[in-house]
């Protein structure tokens, strides 16, 4: 059983990180020419299509990648509550758990990326590759604010540090 609720749960994960991904890289109007969004955007369609036509953008916002992401992270709690316990939840905690664990995926797949971009940015600095790319779209509207306030310092950039320490103090805030 344990290895089931392992499968289910690693799926899940990786479906809600891609789910938020694809959300993230419309709030950041990323290059959607990039062959990391074009998957992106193909492993999604199937759910994201569908609610585009019932849910039209708010100004920048794309309601439909966040209720799409909401949805799935919604899922993926139900069920895994279910195979932990064989009963199912009652709505009010388990729409509370969803939005919880979606914040935490949120601040992980962040970590995530921002600790990609800065091992990208030590072993192929200004190399052309769609990961850097799609990576520092992601990565530099957290990055701009901290480098305002925290410029390099004998050349090395601590932006990364510094906003994955506070990405991380949040995480232990909502958990």
């Amino acid at each position: 059983m344990k290895a089931l609720i392992f499968i289910v749960d690693t799926v899940f994960s990786l479906a809600v990180y891609v789910f938020l991904l694809r959300f993230l890289l419309q709030l950041v109007r990323a290059d959607f020419r990039n062959p990391i969004a074009q998957a992106v955007l193909q492993l999604t369609n199937w759910l994201v299509r569908p609610l585009r036509r019932v849910l039209p953008p708010l100004g920048q916002l794309d309601t439909a990648s966040l209720v799409a992401t909401a949805l799935v992270q919604l899922l993926a709690t139900a069920i895994t509550f279910w195979l932990l316990t064989g009963v199912w939840s009652p709505a009010s905690p388990l729409l509370i758990g969803a939005l919880r664990q979606l914040a935490i995926a949120a601040i992980q797949l962040y970590t995530f990326i921002l600790v990609g971009y800065a091992l990208l940015s030590f072993v192929a600095p200004g190399a052309p590759s769609p990961a850097v790319h799609l990576l520092g779209s992601l990565a530099e509207p957290l990055l701009r604010p901290v480098r305002r306030l925290l410029p390099a310092m004998a050349g090395l950039d601590l932006s990364p540090l510094v906003v994955i320490i506070g990405l991380q103090a949040l995480r232990l805030l909502i958990s």
